[in-house]
């Protein structure tokens, strides 16, 4: 990567949550001044997938996936007590747990100051966000916090893996707990859109690339375009949803609580893990920031496939957009600052794998 493109990516994680903020800000303004543009790009869907959001993610993710090495795959035996604690706190954990905080919090405690009829989607919401790990944005995260590099290229490619056979199931299996009818075909066919299309197009474009040592060059100029679309998705997300931020902002509020622990929680939890296993700062950084982050461009766009664009799923799913990035860096600083008290007594793990 040229200097130029690292100092547009260090000012880009830098400032990444001015940049989020200004993005929602404008979203909203946009969403509120200019309601008939945004229906109308609202409106354009094919079998109940909004293309522009399509459209945007894939310019988004498809970078990210072209980035991902899967013959690397065979690394995870060398980073295995990391990877074990992600995958558990990815499969395992959050979205049980999410789904249980949404009970908690939006069935019981906050219930009288919500809609009861909204109050199922947006425990729906909650449970689409949380069954699938991040993607695009966990490399922005993992260079924040000097994170493996490998390790975070396996754990990648080896949870896009898992999701292609995984999301669907679990989030069938929750919603259905949840007395939430679930349409499997525009779940799958989600998935099939955001998660398998993508993956096996990059894997073979990648190879193209490397074949023809071009790889670095298109990179080079897909990365900008990918922050673009990022932040334009941002804008998009947050216009859908203008009118219902501004005339609901106590149910965003009531809708950040359980999204905000949920994080730190699962955050906090797998980084304790990989220092109870003995595992480096390098891999446990990533695996906390892996473990507690979601894959919101899918949550999104399978909220508004399922649920519809002015639905309460759609809003929670937005509002994790909202409480994610702010969050996830705060926990990227604390990871940082805390590396001290972490290696103290880790020495060994460290050299093991600084040696790999």
């Amino acid at each position: 990567m040229s200097s130029v493109n690292k100092k547009t990516m260090g000012l880009f994680a830098r400032y990444l949550t001015v940049w989020v903020f200004l993005c929602i800000i404008t979203g909203i303004g946009l969403g509120t001044l200019f309601p008939p543009v945004f229906h109308t790009l609202g409106g354009m869907e094919v079998a109940h997938i909004n293309l522009p959001v399509a459209l945007l993610i894939w310019a988004m993710i498809f970078p990210m996936l072209l980035k991902i090495d899967y013959s690397s795959l065979h690394e995870v035996w060398h980073h295995r007590r990391g990877i074990g604690v992600t995958l558990g706190i990815n499969w395992l954990v959050k979205p049980f747990s999410m789904a249980l905080l949404g009970w908690l919090f939006l069935g019981h405690l906050f219930a009288p100051l919500l809609d009861a009829g909204k109050i199922p989607e947006y425990i729906a919401g909650l449970i689409l966000l949380a069954a699938a790990p991040c993607t695009a944005m966990v490399f922005v995260w993992s260079r924040l916090v000097g994170g493996h590099p490998q390790f975070t290229l396996s754990q990648v490619a080896l949870n896009d893996v898992i999701m292609i056979f995984a999301f669907a199931p679990i989030v069938g299996l929750l919603l259905g707990v949840a007395s939430i009818t679930v349409p499997w075909d525009t779940l799958l066919l989600s998935v099939l859109l955001y998660i398998v299309i993508p993956v096996i197009l990059a894997y073979i474009t990648r190879n193209i690339l490397l074949a023809k040592n071009r790889l670095d060059d298109v990179l080079h100029i897909m990365d900008p375009v990918s922050m673009a679309a990022l932040l334009v998705t941002v804008v998009l997300l947050f216009g859908f949803q203008g009118e219902q931020i501004l005339s609901q902002p106590l149910v965003i509020l009531l809708l950040a609580v359980p999204i905000t622990i949920q994080v730190y929680f699962n955050a906090m939890l797998a980084y304790w893990l990989n220092r109870k296993l003995g595992v480096a700062h390098c891999i446990a950084g990533p695996s906390a920031l892996i473990g507690a982050s979601n894959f919101f461009e899918l949550a999104v766009a399978a909220a508004i496939a399922l649920f519809g664009f002015e639905s309460g799923a759609a809003l929670a799913t937005v509002v994790g957009v909202l409480v994610e990035v702010p969050v996830m860096l705060s926990v990227a600083a604390i990871v940082n600052r805390s590396k001290g008290w972490y290696e103290r007594n880790n020495s060994n793990a460290i050299r093991k794998a600084d040696s790999e």
